[in-house]
Formats: structure tokens, sequence, C-alpha cells
């Protein structure tokens, strides 16, 4: 498998922005909730920070439960818009995971090149959403900080094969410096069907950030 270095990806759309009158316009508007999940610290806040808003903190703080985003990329003449969750890494946050990727359409599955623990734990997270999650959710494996080239410790053809095997979308990026940070937004929303666009996504998403609020709080009175 060769090693997509960016620069093909659909142009990224803002949330909300209108599609102009020209012939060449998207005709079409379809709506996803994606989950992004992967060990603490592998850069998943990063990535949708510069998907998102083109910004990237070289110390970005850790996400707390789980962060709500929308962007948009116009791919096929389609815009697909997606509603993001950022969730948190950590250990303690784990048993939230299934509020946000249920129902989920696709999934982002983030691991640090320069981590093997954190890959071995992308693995983990690809084992339990094609156990769990929906069966025709798709999953793509970001092997983020390619910019730390010097410091890698998984090499490219490790994820690469993994990915291939598991019928996985695979492109290593780097949210510093924007690479592929696009394209894999922009492949899975190739891979989702257009044939429908759930309608009642954006209510979903209000119900399970008011129940991950809840439990988050009912854990911190009871510990």
């Amino acid at each position: 498998m060769e090693r997509n270095t960016g620069g093909g990806g659909a142009r990224p759309q803002s949330a909300g922005q209108g599609v102009g009158p020209s012939s060449g316009a998207p005709s079409q508007m379809f709506q996803f909730k994606l989950v992004l999940l992967g060990e603490a610290a592998v850069g998943k806040s990063s990535l949708v920070l510069r998907f998102v808003k083109g910004h990237y903190y070289e110390h970005q703080e850790s996400t707390i439960g789980a962060a709500f985003l929308t962007q948009s990329v116009t791919v096929d003449n389609a815009i697909v818009k997606f509603e993001i969750w950022d969730t948190a890494g950590q250990e303690r946050y784990h048993s939230l995971a299934p509020m946000y990727y249920r129902g989920a359409q696709a999934s982002i599955i983030v691991y640090d090149i320069t981590n093997p623990e954190s890959f071995e734990r992308a693995k983990t997270w690809v084992r339990e959403l094609q156990r769990q999650a929906s069966p025709n959710i798709v999953i793509a494996l970001a092997g983020n900080k390619a910019d730390l080239e010097n410091q890698r410790k998984v090499e490219y053809e490790e994820g690469a094969k993994y990915a291939d095997e598991n019928g996985l979308i695979f492109l290593e990026t780097s949210a510093k410096s924007s690479q592929n940070v696009t394209d894999v937004f922009s492949e899975v929303a190739r891979k989702l069907p257009k044939s429908h666009s759930p309608a009642d996504t954006r209510r979903n998403a209000d119900a399970i950030q008011m129940n991950a609020a809840g439990q988050e709080e009912n854990k911190k009175k009871c510990c």
C-alpha cells in the first residue's frame, strides 16, 4: 500500500456555509455522526481542531468526557456534514465511550506513531467497534504525529497492513503540519452511503451530551 501524503483531499467547508448558485455547486447534503477514539495524548483533539478551525496548539488541554464539533466536506458533488464527538482517551472515561459511538455512522481511531502502546490500544478500539457499534460503521485508522518521523516507533507498513486486514481506511496524519488531516475525513465521507441523512442526529447528540454530563457528575459524587 502506497503512502498517502495528502494534497488530494476535498476542500473543507465550514459548517452551515451555504452552497452557491453556480452549476458546479453540490446538489445534496448529508449529515453523519462521527466519533474519534484513541489513547490519551495521541492528538485526537488537535486533529479535530485542525480540521474544523484550521488551528493547532502546541499544548492542547486534555478532553474531559467528550467535545462536540461540526464541519463539512464536499465530496462526489455532495456536502457531507460531520457531527463529531471527540472522546477523552483517559481510562476513567472508557465506560462512557459506548454512549458516543452508539448510532455513529463513522469513526476515526487515532494512534501516535511514536507510541507503540497507543497502536495496540487502537486495535482494541477497532475490535470493540466491530463487536458493538453499528454493523455498517465506516472506520478509519489514523497514525498521528507523522511530523515526528525521527521518533517513529510504529512503521507505516505495520499500520497499513493492519488496516488492510480489517477493512479500514488508513492514513498517517499530522495535526501540527496538517498532513492528511482533511484527507482522512474526506475518505470517510466518500465511503459513507449517500442514500439517507439521519434527521435526528442533532437531537441524539444533545441527549448523549446531557446523559454523559449526568453520569460524570454522579461518578464525582460517589468517588
